[in-house]
């Protein structure tokens, strides 16, 4: 029996599992883990992890004392939150989690970095070296900036949301740890663009943007990272064997595990060196330009952030309804509404993958009977409560 496209996989790339679903993370044994704000809001809902959320929310409520609204607790949370999420899961693997900053700094150099020191110092409080985390810092100008101060004091980062080749080269200038270029969201972009259902892999616009970025930071010489995130199916992962790294939903990688065949590396830094691009320099003013002249990743890019920040408000009432529960008080809660209305960005009543700003993970969790949206049952559902959006 021949060897499965994981195994393979593995031999050439480290395969990371984008999922804050603990018990995914064993059953797949990724090297490395990365967390959102869509993923923590996924695993809040299961039954397992809710005394994770409880002592929290508690802790928080402890610090900031009674006088605090639940807004101000659920805030905090969140963040002790996403670390606590972190901690478990490095229990689990050998490398390293990213855990992502508020995205509403995303335009705020000196917010990001002091949130990102704030970080490292919570997970440095539980005795875990700098060395294992990774923040995750969207790819504006500002944020590649602050990656840049935070980078001189050993805090490594993730730079996410990025869709551009001057996103890659400024952030690879700027000595960033990693960067995390998204595959589907680009593909999907270019499908709605052109009308078109499908693209092979190896024609599939986020597959070739990440081989360019890839061969351009190998051919001159960048440590830089690059790990493809975003997957929309395998053929795509298959294309990018030998990427540094790629962060991959537990559905696709149950599907990559299952299935036998020859993997072929894609991705090599000894054919990199022929590939045909001049070095250039990125400033701020370079940076602009080039991002106005990119209307799929100046798009992509306000739609990501709009969408973490909606979702990371929606996580925010979820929190503030669960420790008003907690504290034994009697409120009828909008969260499930909050967190529908966050992604049903144009107010029909359902959820595309497009809408959607969280991970594919989610999405198909949620997406019960696979026609591409989510609708307000679909999401009730997947939540494990009952609601209804008014007409407004």
């Amino acid at each position: 029996m021949g060897q499965t496209l994981l195994e393979q996989l593995r031999e050439m790339t480290v395969v990371v599992a984008d999922t804050g679903d603990i018990q995914a993370i064993e059953m797949y044994t990724p090297r490395d883990a990365t967390t959102n704000p869509s993923l923590i809001t996924a695993a809040a809902q299961m039954p397992q992890y809710e005394e994770i959320v409880d002592n929290t929310l508690k802790k928080a409520r402890q610090e900031l004392g009674k006088s605090a609204s639940p807004s101000e607790v659920a805030t905090l949370a969140f963040e002790r939150l996403a670390v606590a999420f972190g901690l478990k899961i490095l229990e689990i693997i050998p490398g390293r989690v990213s855990t992502e900053v508020d995205a509403r700094l995303s335009y705020d150099t000196e917010a990001t970095i002091a949130k990102g020191r704030y970080l490292i110092e919570q997970y440095e409080a539980n005795g875990i070296s700098r060395d294992r985390i990774l923040i995750k810092i969207a790819s504006t100008w500002e944020g590649i900036k602050a990656a840049e101060v935070l980078e001189k004091e050993g805090i490594h980062c993730n730079l996410t949301l990025l869709f551009g080749i001057h996103q890659a080269i400024a952030c690879a200038e700027a000595g960033a740890t990693l960067i995390s270029p998204f595959v589907g969201r680009i593909l999907d972009w270019y499908k709605k663009e052109s009308g078109r259902d499908s693209y092979p892999p190896e024609e599939d616009p986020g597959v070739l943007s990440v081989t360019r970025i890839y061969n351009y930071y190998k051919k001159f010489g960048y440590q830089t990272e690059v790990m493809g995130a975003s997957f929309r199916n395998i053929g795509e992962i298959t294309e990018l064997a030998g990427c540094d790294l790629l962060t991959i939903s537990p559905a696709l990688l149950e599907e990559l595990q299952s299935t036998i065949g020859e993997l072929p590396r894609k991705l090599n830094p000894e054919t990199a060196t022929t590939f045909e691009m001049e070095k250039i320099s990125i400033d701020q003013d370079t940076f602009n330009r080039m991002h106005a002249e990119d209307r799929m990743a100046s798009e992509k890019l306000e739609e990501g952030i709009k969408g973490f920040s909606k979702a990371l408000e929606a996580l925010e009432k979820f929190l503030a309804e669960r420790l008003a529960r907690l504290e034994g008080e009697d409120v009828i809660s909008h969260a499930a509404e909050d967190i529908f209305r966050a992604y049903d960005l144009d107010g029909d009543g359902y959820i595309t993958r497009e809408e959607w700003s969280g991970t594919d993970a989610v999405f198909d969790a949620l997406d019960q009977d696979n026609d591409g949206q989510i609708t307000v049952e679909e999401m009730a559902a997947g939540l494990g409560v009952s609601f209804h959006l008014a007409t407004v």
